[in-house]
């Protein structure tokens, strides 16, 4: 009930607090990096630790959504997080991080930008992203919106069939195959509300009873590692509804389910999910309550 409120409050504030409140937290976040700095920070010792304690092992096929800022105050940056999760992985491990261009509605995004380029089109997801992305033998799925990045064994295989997905989260997408990989998505100092995307996947799994995806079916041309132009077509997320996601509220079901658990990285706190047994329970749920990140106490609000 209380994170239900807290939601309801935070859509309804007016732009200008919301955007005084970030400017706060900021100031405050600013603060304490500059005071851990003068300590020397964290190495990437420090976070090898870390990421064994909270389940990360060697062999892992790791999907990573992070926030450089909610870590702490980093020893040469992004770098070392990348090496720490690449160390811990091992070399028998994948690591995939998402390199989504736009900062704001896809919508907006491509209405600006209908060319996207493999090799040079940036990430917006974070500056550990886009230093992912760029770094030697990491390979880049070829989708407009919701490219992913990868590297290791698994990184062609999870990332060469995203090229002409109508949707970006259906089965040939790099979030379904990480689910049958057995795959790990790591929520490092990010929240399902900021980043769940793999929630995405439920919709593309299903007849999804919600018009989650804009009518307007947009024409991107991709140009490839090779310099080559991919013409395909693809859908966005309705803005409408993206803004009745509720995605928190589902952290109490994947916790009962056995999908989540919780922990810290650093000064970042985390969540760690199952993504074969996460699709599983979303579907489970779905067919027998109607949750999904729009309802997340049921359709008929039965759960709350």
């Amino acid at each position: 009930m209380k994170n239900k409120l807290i939601h309801v409050l935070l859509k309804n504030s007016p732009e200008w607090s919301l955007e005084m409140a970030k400017r706060i937290k900021k100031s405050f976040r600013n603060q304490k990096l500059a005071q851990q700095q003068k300590k020397g920070g964290f190495s990437k010792e420090d976070l090898i630790a870390d990421l064994k304690k909270i389940g990360i092992v060697e062999g892992d096929v790791l999907l990573v959504h992070s926030s450089l800022s909610k870590i702490g105050f980093v020893q040469d940056g992004p770098t070392t997080v990348i090496q720490a999760l690449l160390e811990t992985i091992g070399s028998t491990g994948t690591l995939l991080m998402p390199s989504f261009p736009a900062k704001g509605r896809n919508k907006d995004y491509l209405q600006a930008n209908p060319v996207f380029d493999l090799l040079n089109t940036p990430s917006a997801m974070g500056i550990i992203t886009e230093e992912f992305r760029k770094m030697p033998g990491v390979k880049r799925s070829l989708h407009p919106t919701d490219p992913v990045c990868a590297f290791g064994p698994l990184a062609k295989y999870l990332t060469a069939t995203h090229l002409g997905r109508i949707t970006p989260y259906d089965q040939e997408s790099p979030f379904r195959k990480l689910a049958e990989k057995k795959g790990k998505i790591l929520m490092l100092g990010t929240t399902l509300n900021g980043a769940g995307t793999s929630l995405h996947t439920l919709e593309d799994a299903v007849d999804f009873v919600y018009p989650v995806y804009d009518d307007q079916i947009f024409d991107v041309q991709i140009k490839d590692e090779s310099g080559n132009i991919h013409q395909v077509q693809t859908k966005v997320h309705n803005p409408l509804y993206s803004v009745k996601r509720n995605c928190n509220a589902l952290v109490p079901i994947f916790e009962k389910e056995n999908v989540l658990s919780k922990g810290k990285v650093a000064e970042a706190y985390t969540l760690l999910l199952d993504a074969e047994i996460m699709i599983a329970v979303m579907l489970k749920y779905y067919h027998n309550f109607g949750v999904t990140m729009y309802t997340p106490y049921g359709d008929k609000n039965q759960l709350a």
